[in-house]
């Protein structure tokens, strides 16, 4: 064989190695891409991360006291150190700068009980410690507070809404109307919503806020509080259908966060409360199941037909025993508060997955 015949053979051999390279580097970024794209972020496990918490409570002078359990006199730390690594993906680190200029001249509004109050708690403090020099005011008009980072001319909301759905009082009392939903005029034009109620539907006593329930032309003294929660659900999705232009804005529903006052569903019986515990449960499952809100929201996110995304943080939270204020929350000592979350906490890996899904 010719000098030149040998030289032709070894550069086409070179090219097409260097092509087949190129191609499975080609399919591995496609591969790569697809599995971020299309990864479950809510099925995982918690791992320890000394890296965390994203910030230090300290320096979010706004915490309010029933979530800032480590100035309200909690000991351990520990908990504030764990990552939640989804099975098959990673999650994007959070980047304040990233979220507030995404976010810039835009509103963005908590919509529920002090749930959302926790989420709403947490952004703020996460966007705060991202950027802390950055100017900042919080106001809050009736059941409305709103904290604005000025430089962004970006509102961060917060709207106290238990139920979604209207209360109003009227001759015979206090009514719960499962088919009205005057409160949505405060929703409308918002850039971002994040929706909520669960906690309060089986209230009853001195702190159930209402004395009847309506729906349609019937008044019912009380009637079972799932059905009642599933017809709220239901207005809910009809007003979403009706009223949100998909153009400007998006729609998240917080799912259901789970509370831990009975130490049997983590194969714990002598427990009766979350007071002393110091760890998640590891692995991705948690032994006491979903609770059965979580089927009943999902049937009724099925019924929408605008786009709403599930914030479905219920399985990562039950892992979270260890994530409540127990008894350095609002009651003190005397006081057990293990359905709400610390701050920094729980609630803050509710916001990255947010992050994650607005990217």
């Amino acid at each position: 064989m010719s000098l030149r015949a040998t030289s032709t053979s070894f550069l086409l051999s070179a090219s097409a190695s260097l092509i087949a390279v190129s191609l499975l580097q080609l399919i591995l970024y496609s591969h790569q891409t697809n599995a971020a794209t299309y990864c479950n972020m809510f099925t995982g496990r918690w791992v320890p991360d000394q890296s965390y918490p994203l910030y230090d409570s300290a320096k979010c002078p706004f915490i309010e006291h029933e979530f800032n359990c480590k100035k309200n006199g909690r000991p351990d730390l520990v908990y504030t150190k764990y990552r939640w690594k989804p099975r098959d993906c990673n999650l994007n680190k959070f980047n304040g700068v990233r979220f507030l200029e995404k976010f810039r001249g835009k509103s963005i509004m908590f919509v529920g009980d002090s749930l959302s109050r926790n989420q709403w708690q947490s952004l703020t403090c996460m966007l705060h410690s991202s950027v802390p020099y950055a100017k900042y005011n919080l106001t809050r008009v009736d059941d409305v507070s709103i904290f604005t980072f000025t430089d962004y001319r970006v509102k961060v909301m917060l709207d106290r809404n238990v139920y979604l759905v209207d209360t109003v009082r009227e001759r015979i009392g206090r009514v719960l109307k499962l088919d009205s939903i005057q409160g949505g005029k405060l929703w409308k034009g918002i850039d971002m919503l994040i929706f909520n109620t669960w906690h309060w539907w089986n209230r009853r006593g001195p702190t159930q806020p209402w004395d009847f329930i309506k729906i349609g032309n019937k008044t019912l003294k009380d009637m079972d509080r799932m059905i009642a929660f599933e017809k709220a659900l239901t207005t809910w999705g009809h007003w979403v259908d009706a009223n949100i232009n998909t153009s400007k804005s998006m729609v998240f529903f917080q799912g259901i966060s789970p509370s831990h006052y009975n130490g049997t569903e983590w194969h714990e019986p002598s427990a009766k409360s979350c007071i002393r515990q110091r760890e998640p449960v590891f692995g991705s499952t948690y032994p006491g199941g979903l609770p059965p809100a979580v089927g009943v929201l999902k049937k009724a996110l099925r019924k929408i037909k605008k786009p709403v995304k599930l914030l479905d943080i219920t399985n990562l939270s039950l892992l979270r025993k260890d994530g409540h204020p127990s008894m350095y929350g609002l009651g003190g000592p005397t006081g057990m508060d293990c359905s709400h979350w610390c701050l920094a906490g729980v609630p803050d890996t509710w916001n990255e997955i947010l992050y994650n899904m607005i990217l």
